[in-house]
């Protein structure tokens, strides 16, 4: 044989197959007789000289002995017939069986076993060899020469595509080794492929192959082949807006082969704004396309390489060739989930006379060449409004045709990162006001309001969407989650599977571990976190351990973090006096004995009710087709765990207004919120005389729901509180005793027979009037006084049994430690007042504060007389100082800045283990810095430096934390130039 036949043959070997058992007239076509003679591990359809065959060389080694009796297709345990025209079989027993009998039976006691196996397995090698050679001599040599195309270089022009997809600030787009293009959908975007020669439009076939998640299928949406024609009209597709005038780098530029350092062949011609028929005109020089040999090798099913031990995503499941499809697209098969607001936009241009044929439709991926220059291809994608969102992979396949296996698989390196599209009216996160669009899903800051709903306190936090390791922690948390990657384009989902992942509960793997019981030590105090964006680093770090910890409104930051980063529009809400209702009936419900001491968890210990100073959930902007019309927009979820939801500790989305008008059955977990916004606030005293032990007392200065809150997204305030926007309205009617609201309730309740407990007691026969004073504002480190005012409104003397309490207490209402407690029986004359005050001073509070350093005052009281029961309780923050943050210099991209951090000690006691955090989104990543002690009553001055990394208004966020003393926050705003 020739050595030009020869290295033919190695060209074939790995995609080509035959089996020589009987050889007619024919020739060639008697090499697909016997195929039933060899069955494979990775079985391929061919096709040799026009016939198909389903052997594949080489692989002889990786047989066990019953493989070689198994007929391509079918189980061991069916009966097999031997090849050849005389081939017989016993009936019941397969070929393959016998075999492994015969060895088990002859060979029991025998040494060589393996031996014999091996030697078998080397034979069948070896015949299968000379099939091999016999066949590649019958096969004409013009074959050789008809290879598909192979794929030398891409380009997804990230940063270029990014401008028009509204993700220019990722910083994924903007990685300097491998940009990863971040696409929103519903939108085009263009990208290039440089072949190994010029595109055939006769005999090539090029499929652009778009896979997502473990196992693509084409049917649920996850797997989409978009086969390219030549023939059908070019650049019939547009942006919304003119992408061209982006200034895409698809120029006159030579590209470059990093990997030698050798000018390639050809050039890109320009591109430019499309006209009518689609034609393209100049546009600016092209930056270069990479050698993307240079970041990893690339994969091809067949070549002269080794067979791949691993199918490739693109292989087919069957032997099929498709014809070409006039209109080079594919529907999106998946269900739908439902359509947007208003009519589809984007300039569609194209002839007349097929305008009508091509019409882009939204819910189609669709691919078109713009353009062909030399062996470079340059394609504009449209993807769906509809699509899943997540981490997609593109292959690039091509082939002859009628030789579709003969075929190149090629896997692009980049990561193509797709995402909600809030300013596409087909996607359902659509969102019509720009002003809306960037706050609540372009600004990487905000504020989270906490305190109490007197005295409501923001802070700062730093969302950093746009930071390289969030949106990779938000494809890994939706993995975690289980939810079926054919529904991620459904926001409903992912945002109920956002609410479950953030918390970690029963050691799942959750992003964050919620604690409240001031014990950190293992781990973060959730009041040392400036930001998302440390936590979702530890979190990647660690191996998707979930990170220590966390409290609601750091649960909340992040849920605005992941949506943002997503592309779902998202804000944090703060609700004061949030109810957590365990029983389902409507209350919150604390029992005190005779002597004014709170029982925990009632007198049975099975009521866990609690009511929170504050809870912050979010908001998530999305239509919701699966509800009546009116009920879209703003929707509650809550990442915070409290209760399970279908055996899972998540809640929502439930839409606000349906929260609003009582609507409690609609989807999902209404009742829950509604109850976290309207339930009573119920306290009951031990009393002798009642028939269950137990008589109700008035609170009606506690209202839960008493104030909603969210940060103002026109406004921004550094140093104070003016940015906030309360938004109780959206949530609840004015009137919260109207008779709509009572009779949700009393339905919601369902136990008639218990509302006889809930009944307020007959207060025509009170005349002693009771307040509980509010309290000002009380710096840290300064003493302060509980004051109750009493006054006899009868004619007659009254006594009077009186508890006035004092504790420390955790935002979620628990109480940490007792403070200071006075208790008596005094006489109160007809007509007179009194003042009962309860004096703390900071030694007696100091060691005992916990998180938000909440102090609780609760008062109770009895009048013997006419068996008059009054309670009330109230919760103050005490007021920190405000740390100083100065950027005394022009900030400038890439140039070494300086910041100083300022701050007066309050205390009269030094300050040990002492640290300062910052970060700044696009300034400074998430940074911890070790400061020593702190000197009683000492003013602190610390500087430190920074390197910004974008330009434009941009905020600086710090906190300090000790052992004495923590939550002292700073923040300023700094202008940085490009």
């Amino acid at each position: 044989m020739s050595m030009v036949r020869r290295s033919s043959m190695d060209r074939m070997s790995s995609s080509m197959t035959s089996s020589m058992t009987g050889m007619g007239l024919g020739g060639i076509t008697g090499l697909t007789s016997g195929m039933s003679t060899l069955s494979c591990m990775r079985e391929q359809q061919m096709t040799i000289g026009g016939m198909p065959s389903n052997y594949v060389p080489g692989l002889s080694a990786y047989y066990n002995i019953s493989s070689f009796c198994q007929r391509p297709g079918q189980t061991r345990r069916w009966p097999m017939q031997r090849a050849g025209p005389t081939a017989q079989h016993r009936p019941g027993r397969s070929h393959s069986t016998g075999a492994l009998h015969r060895m088990k039976h002859s060979m029991r006691n025998s040494p060589n076993t393996q031996y014999t196996h091996n030697l078998i397995c080397k034979m069948a090698d070896q015949n299968e060899r000379r099939r091999r050679q016999d066949t590649l001599d019958m096969i004409p040599q013009s074959y050789y020469s008809q290879q598909p195309l192979k794929v030398e270089l891409t380009e997804f022009y990230s940063r270029d595509n990014s401008k028009d997809h509204h993700t220019e600030q990722y910083d994924l787009v903007n990685d300097n080794i491998l940009p990863n293009p971040v696409l929103r959908r519903g939108q085009n975007f263009f990208f290039a492929v440089r072949f190994d020669r010029t595109y055939d439009k006769q005999q090539d076939m090029i499929r652009v192959v778009f896979c997502f998640g473990p196992k693509p299928s084409v049917t649920k949406g996850t797997r989409v082949v978009l086969p390219v024609n030549w023939n059908a009209q070019q650049g019939v597709f547009q942006h919304s807006r003119d992408m061209m005038g982006m200034g895409m780098g698809l120029g006159m530029a030579r590209m470059q082969d990093t990997s030698t350092g050798m000018a390639t062949m050809g050039t890109m011609s320009t591109m430019g704004t499309m006209g009518s028929m689609g034609p393209m005109g100049s546009m600016g020089p092209m930056s270069g396309m990479r050698e993307t040999t240079t970041y990893g090798v690339r994969r091809s099913s067949f070549s002269n390489e080794p067979l791949p031990l691993q199918h490739s995503p693109l292989s087919p499941h069957g032997p099929m060739d498709r014809p070409m499809m006039d209109r080079y697209g594919t529907t999106t098969q998946h269900s739908s989930f439902g359509r947007g607001f208003g009519s589809r936009h984007g300039s569609r241009h194209g002839s007349m006379q097929n305008l009508a044929s091509l019409a882009h439709d939204m819910d189609r991926w669709d691919i078109s060449i713009q353009r062909q220059d030399g062996n470079t291809i340059t394609f504009q994608v449209h993807v769906p409004a509809t699509a899943p969102v997540g981490v997609w992979n593109c292959w690039v396949q091509t082939n002859r045709f009628g030789q579709r296996d003969n075929r190149h698989d090629y896997k692009c390196d980049e990561d193509v990162y797709i995402l909600f599209n809030p300013w596409c009216r087909e996607d359902s996160v659509y969102m019509d006001n720009e002003s809306s669009r960037k706050e609540y899903v372009l600004n990487e800051q905000g504020k989270i309001w906490c305190g109490t709903w007197r005295q409501p306190k923001g802070r700062k936090w730093i969302y950093g969407q746009f930071d390289d390791v969030v949106l990779p922690a938000c494809m890994y948390l939706l993995e975690r989650s289980g939810l079926e990657h054919s529904e991620r384009g459904n926001p409903i989902r992912v945002c109920r599977a956002i609410s479950s992942m953030i918390n970690s509960n029963h050691d799942d793997d959750g992003l964050m571990v919620g604690r409240y019981d001031g014990e950190y030590k293992d781990g973060v105090a959730p009041h040392a976190w400036t930001g998302s964006v440390a936590i979702m680093e530890r979190y990647l770090t660690d191996g998707g351990r979930p990170v220590e910890y966390g409290q609601c409104w750091v649960f909340s930051g992040l849920v605005v973090t992941i949506c943002r980063a997503l592309g779902i529009p998202c804000r944090s809400v703060t609700n004061y006096v949030s109810a957590h209702d365990t029983n389902r009936t409507f209350t919150v419900d604390k029992y005190f004995d005779r002597d004014g001491n709170e029982v925990p968890n009632g007198p049975d210990e099975d009521c866990y009710d609690s009511c929170w100073n504050f809870h912050v959930w979010n908001d998530v902007w999305m239509q919701r087709p699966d509800l009546p019309q009116g009920y879209s927009g703003w929707q509650i979820i809550d990442s915070t765990p409290q209760e399970e939801s279908e055996s899972v500790y998540h809640c929502g989305p439930a839409s606000v207004e349906a929260v609003r008008r009582g609507e409690v059955g609609f989807q999902y977990d209404t009742p829950f919120m509604f109850c976290q916004l309207n339930a009573e606030l119920c306290h009951f005293q031990e009393e002798e005389n009642s028939e269950w032990g137990f008589i109700r007392m008035a609170s009606n200065q506690y209202q839960v729901g008493r104030k909603i809150l969210t940060k103002n997204p026109n406004r921004d305030d550094d140093e104070g509180e003016s940015d906030m926007l309360e938004i109780t309205h959206e949530y609840k009617t004015v009137d919260s005793s109207s008779p709509e609201r009572l009779a949700v309730i009393a339905s919601c309740r369902g136990y008639q027979r218990l509302q006889q407990y809930y009944e307020y007691p007959d207060r025509n026969f009170e005349d002693v009037y009771f307040d509980l004073m509010d309290i000002d504002i009380v710096p840290y480190g300064q003493p302060f006084d509980c004051t109750m005012n009493i006054q006899n409104k009868s004619h007659e003397d009254r006594t009077i049994w009186c508890v006035l309490t004092a504790s420390s207490c955790y935002y979620t209402g628990a109480i940490a430690s007792r403070l200071r407690r006075a208790q008596g029986e005094f006489i109160v004359r007809a007509g007179q007042r009194e003042v009962l005050k309860l004096h703390i001073t900071p030694q007696e509070y100091m060691d005992k504060l916990v998180d938000h350093s909440m102090v609780k005052v609760h008062a109770m009281a009895y009048v013997k007389q006419t068996r008059q029961a009054w309670s009330d309780e109230d919760d103050f923050p005490l007021h920190k100082p405000r740390m100083q943050v100065q950027v005394r210099s022009q900030p400038c991209v890439g140039q070494e800045c300086a910041v100083t951090f300022s701050f007066q000690n309050p205390l009269n006691i030094h300050l040990t283990d002492c640290y300062f955090t910052f970060e700044g989104a696009g300034v400074q990543r998430p940074r911890q810095i070790r400061f020593r002690d702190v000197k009683p009553g000492e003013f602190v001055n610390y500087q430190d430096k920074f390197v910004p990394r974008r330009h434009g208004e941009r905020r600086i966020v710090v906190t300090f934390s000790s052992r004495q003393m923590d939550e002292i926050f700073g923040c300023t705003t700094v202008n940085v130039r490009g």
